[in-house]
């Protein structure tokens, strides 16, 4: 293992932290926001699925990066994930929840720009076209589901502490398929732009189990983001968990349902290849928001119930900030490449 691999994969680990701090409050933020769920035991069921959704069904999402922009030198994905990790961090200390996604998307335009290298406009459009169809679908099913579950409600006798119990173990099952499908869906915005220049080995556990390189790498971009859940999510849980609009337990499990159930379409190889070999439109595997994916469900429920609670400033705060993330991240990107390749003396791209 060449040192200066991990050097550069350092940025990488650092996207992954401030993905974990930033997008934990999509996976449980609900339920920790609703007081029906502890923080350190949700964090921890979060952290062992998210590992296990990255390594086994994360390489989906990573070959739609790589159309976008092929980096080529290591020094230039160092930067790149450096990049989109500063445009979350800095919008994490301000407590507004960005897209990881829509970062390092603007910071993969801005190595294509640096390097003079064209962007695929169509993997691009196919890209921001999700960033409308996520949140929308997100809705759709939010907005199903919370019928479903007053109707159920009305037809059902269950004693209301059996329902609160019942309503714990399903925030707990359902922020775990949150958590995998946060994880295979984007670990390739963590370590994706690493793949080219991936220089592990196979890892074995016994005879058990073997991971492959690129499976090593998702491992660590995982690990990285279980820390970051630990570590740095509680601020940002504060304005996801019920700042945005007051819920009950029910729809707090209701909205990271819809969130896990959107990530794991766009994540889904097997969808993906079921419904070609069906002749249907096919979903694109494409690295999505899972903020837009909960902020969508949060706006299909409180619509439907009228909108009177929802307290759209802080929504108008979240949009600007999916906004900024991927300007941000592109001009951080494009100027810091400057300074590596002319005074650092790294090769940023490949000529």
């Amino acid at each position: 293992m060449d040192l200066s691999y991990l050097l550069f994969l350092s940025s990488g680990l650092f996207l992954g932290w401030s993905l974990g701090a930033n997008d934990a409050a999509n996976i449980f933020g609900t339920a920790v926001g609703s007081k029906m769920v502890r923080f350190k035991f949700i964090a921890a069921v979060a952290s062992v699925f998210v590992i296990l959704g990255a390594v086994f069904g994360g390489s989906g999402t990573s070959a739609t990066l790589e159309n976008l922009g092929a980096i080529d030198a290591l020094a230039g994905a160092f930067m790149v994930a450096l990049s989109a990790a500063l445009a979350v961090y800095m919008m994490i200390r301000t407590g507004i929840t960005v897209s990881t996604s829509q970062a390092i998307v603007g910071a993969i335009i801005g190595w294509n720009l640096y390097a003079g290298r064209e962007t695929d406009l169509s993997t691009l459009a196919q890209i921001v076209s999700t960033w409308t169809v996520c949140p929308l679908i997100s809705g759709v099913v939010a907005i199903f589901l919370y019928l479903l579950s007053k109707k159920i409600q009305k037809c059902s006798s269950m004693h209301l502490l059996m329902r609160d119990q019942l309503t714990r173990i399903g925030l707990v099952l359902t922020a775990a398929v949150g958590a995998y499908a946060l994880g295979a869906n984007n670990i390739a915005n963590v370590v994706g732009v690493f793949i080219q220049s991936c220089s592990f080995k196979e890892l074995h556990f016994g005879d058990v189990l073997t991971l492959s390189p690129i499976q090593v790498l998702f491992l660590l971009g995982a690990i990285a983001i279980s820390v970051g859940i630990f570590t740095y999510s509680h601020k940002v849980i504060r304005t996801v968990g019920n700042n945005l609009m007051r819920m009950s337990p029910t729809v707090a499990l209701i909205i990271v349902l819809s969130q896990a159930s959107v990530l794991l379409l766009f994540s889904s190889v097997s969808l993906h290849d079921w419904l070609a070999k069906s002749s249907l439109p096919t979903i694109p595997l494409v690295p999505v928001s899972s903020t837009q994916a909960v902020i969508g469900a949060i706006l299909g429920i409180g619509l439907i119930k009228g909108g009177r609670n929802i307290r759209w400033g802080i929504i108008g705060k979240i949009v600007s900030g999916w906004i900024l993330a991927p300007l941000m991240a592109m001009l951080i990107c494009f100027i810091c490449l400057f300074f590596l390749e002319n005074v650092f003396n790294q090769t940023v791209y490949m000529h």
